[in-house]
């Protein structure tokens, strides 16, 4: 019987389970409280200096999509005629679907700006 070990000593690393239900509530409660602590905040009461920058960032980066998707959807169409000269099937399914995500991406910024982002 000695020489066998038990099986909560060989899952835990030979820590034994006294000392893992000592420590598990200790944790558990240093973490609680680390949740629940709460900071008061004093802003002002204009806060367009802090979300200034990142409203233009904002601006900035959906036009860049915008204008990205409408580069794709002049490429596609342009693939998808040709693909329609040559009858090619698969290149005109290919088209399409890149007709429909430059679509999407250029008018993202007129479904943001519905959404009202």
């Amino acid at each position: 019987m000695k020489h066998k070990k038990k099986f909560a000593e060989t899952v835990m690393g030979g820590t034994s389970m006294r000392k893992m239900k000592k420590v598990i509530p200790v944790v558990s409660g240093c973490l609680m409280s680390v949740m629940l602590m709460g900071t008061t905040c004093f802003a002002a009461g204009d806060t367009s200096a802090v979300t200034q920058p990142l409203d233009n960032l904002k601006t900035l980066v959906i036009a860049v999509i915008g204008a990205v998707g409408v580069i794709i959807l002049a490429k596609n169409v342009m693939e998808f005629a040709q693909a329609y000269q040559q009858q090619d099937s698969s290149t005109m399914n290919s088209a399409l679907k890149g007709i429909v995500a430059g679509v999407m991406m250029a008018g993202i910024s007129t479904v943001l700006s519905f959404l009202g982002f």
